[in-house]
């Protein structure tokens, strides 16, 4: 079976890889953008299964992008985790996505969370319970 695509949107180099091998390790083919634009740009081509998403990037904010793949049909199966240091926004957005978790994140949290919205599994997650 293929790997799911998993997308880590984050400007921070640091965060990135953690991010990136934890969603590796969750079983994902992982792409990481560290540019709002350049996320634009790869989800007009790419239909991921699950994004990694920070709020706070350069040129376009992770809020217009959770709007344009939240109005996209061909990404209306796609997992948003918001991934943000920003507590007051990422409650404001919460609704919006599927998982929120505010940073510092652990790499086992990342990792056992995005395992399991992988399509293969059953289960979804209702809460992030460490």
């Amino acid at each position: 079976m293929n790997k799911p695509l998993a997308l880590v949107i984050e400007d921070d180099e640091n965060l990135s890889t953690i991010f990136e091998q934890a969603l590796k390790m969750a079983g994902y083919k992982t792409d990481t953008i560290r540019d709002g634009r350049q996320a634009l740009t790869a989800l007009s081509e790419l239909t991921p299964q699950l994004i990694a998403l920070d709020l706070h990037l350069p040129d376009v904010s992770g809020e217009e992008i959770l709007e344009a793949v939240r109005t996209n049909d061909r990404l209306k199966e796609c997992r948003v985790i918001l991934t943000t240091a920003d507590a007051r926004m990422g409650e404001f957005l919460e609704d919006r996505v599927d998982l929120l978790l505010i940073k510092p994140i652990r790499f086992s949290q990342l990792r056992d969370l995005a395992h399991r919205y992988r399509p293969d599994k059953k289960s979804s997650v209702k809460s992030a319970e460490s």
